[in-house]
């Protein structure tokens, strides 16, 4: 796979994490699971270690899968300033006859 099909992909995948995060069902779900986890942990018994850790985890959980899907999102917006680059270095070349 070239260079251009990779950031081309990534701009694709960047598009599709973009629309999954202003999916409202998906943030309600995001926020509803968050505050579960969270008033589970809450109210928890101090001699409940091992609940309250994998609570802990779960919440953690949601976070990492929202923010990959950022980090998905900001790759994406490089990939395809980087394809808008190449776009204008081959039309550079073009109307100069370097190629």
């Amino acid at each position: 796979m070239s260079d251009e099909e990779k950031l081309r992909e990534a701009a694709g995948k960047a598009v599709h994490a973009q629309e999954l995060l202003e999916h409202d069902l998906l943030a309600e779900a995001f926020a509803e699971l968050e505050a579960s986890y969270t008033a589970a942990w809450r109210a928890s018994t101090i001699e409940d270690v091992n609940s309250r850790e994998k609570l802990f985890l779960a919440i953690n959980i949601v976070g990492k899968v929202r923010d990959h899907l950022t980090a998905i999102v900001t790759n994406g917006k490089l990939a395809q300033a980087e394809l808008k680059e190449l776009a204008l270095t081959a039309e550079r070349r073009k109307r100069f006859g370097i190629v």
